[in-house]
């Protein structure tokens, strides 16, 4: 596995990450303990040195999943990790708070889960309006200077509060949605990256498993799988959208290579600070994906695809209307 250095002055990380999140949270199965810590294990054993997690995802068992499977290797991996929200009296609403005191009291709770003294990349998981993004990165500033955290991330933010952020605390990285199906980051966000020198940490590469092929207008999803809020994944957006993954499966066959494997290395091949972080639940899934790595998409490929796609209208947001409202802040 190559490594790629987050923002300028971040730090070098394997080029795919593996995002924990599915193991804990989000498609419906929690993941028995011991198979998601044996899951993460492999991971780094074949060479992901890139863990991502978040208090939300649970909420709070997969940083303690994400603690426990990597301890014994805590010094050769980075483990990045989200703030941002409270918690209604089910235990599972998700209300942002990214006020000062929240931020360090979710900080010490983190560090306590994940086993370790220090947070290697700390996001401000969403954008809250009602906290000045100064004071919010000027907290992450203060945890950096204590050593408790080592860089500071935001996740989905707009533009404008990029620069904001970066103005007070340099933002090592941005994580986001990136994918073949989802471009809207080359308009702004791309571009601000690149000026400023942020790392680009790219989450649901796979579209959150529609670019695999393996989801259909058929697909019933589990009422705790978030996807059955989605808009895109509604029956008749599905539909619309399959003619993404017959054009994608087309340009894969051409290669001898999955869909998976393309939509990975599509993303390396894109700039050199991109770093993305697909997640699974199985071996073979995580092989699949590390070894898109080893494929080389070349500029011709881009080409091709850029034009394959640019006659393709995705249906559907990509969030239900009440989250579609707190990204691109």
């Amino acid at each position: 596995m190559q490594k790629r250095q987050l923002g300028k002055n971040g730090p070098e990380v394997s080029e795919i990450g593996f995002g924990c999140m599915g193991l804990s949270y989000g498609y419906g199965t929690v993941t028995n303990k011991k198979e998601g810590i044996e899951l993460i294990r492999a991971a780094f054993e074949k060479g992901v040195t890139f863990f991502d997690t978040a208090e939300v995802y649970g909420p709070f068992i997969n940083e303690e999943l994400v603690g426990e499977a990597l301890a014994s290797v805590r010094d050769r991996v980075v483990i990045a990790t989200k703030f941002g929200f409270t918690f209604g009296d089910d235990g599972k609403q998700q209300i942002l708070n990214s006020r000062p005191k929240h931020i360090r009291k979710v900080a010490e709770e983190s560090l306590k889960r994940l086993k370790t003294d220090v947070i290697d990349i700390y996001y401000q998981h969403r954008v809250d309006p009602d906290v000045p993004i100064e004071d919010v990165a000027g907290t992450v500033k203060d945890l950096i200077a204590e050593g408790k955290v080592k860089y500071f991330g935001l996740s989905e933010a707009g533009a404008d509060t990029i620069r904001r952020a970066h103005s007070i605390q340099p933002v090592t990285a941005l994580q986001s949605e990136y994918s073949i199906w989802w471009r809207e980051p080359e308009k702004e966000i791309i571009p601000v990256l690149e000026e400023l020198g942020i790392g680009f940490v790219t989450f649901a590469p796979l579209g959150k498993g529609f670019l695999t092929g393996a989801i259909s207008a058929d697909t019933k999803f589990a009422g705790e799988d978030f996807r059955s809020t989605v808009p895109r994944f509604a029956p008749e957006a599905l539909k619309a959208n399959q003619t993404v993954v017959d054009v994608l499966g087309e340009i894969a066959e051409s290669k001898r290579i999955t869909r998976a494997q393309l939509a990975i290395a599509w993303l390396l091949s894109k700039k050199p600070y991109i770093v993305p972080i697909p997640g699974t639940t199985k071996l073979h899934r995580l092989e699949e994906n590390l070894s898109g790595a080893n494929i080389r998409v070349t500029q011709e490929d881009l080409k091709n695809i850029d034009e394959a796609f640019a006659k393709i209208t995705v249906k559907g947001d990509r969030y239900p209307a009440h989250l579609q409202k707190r990204v691109g802040r």
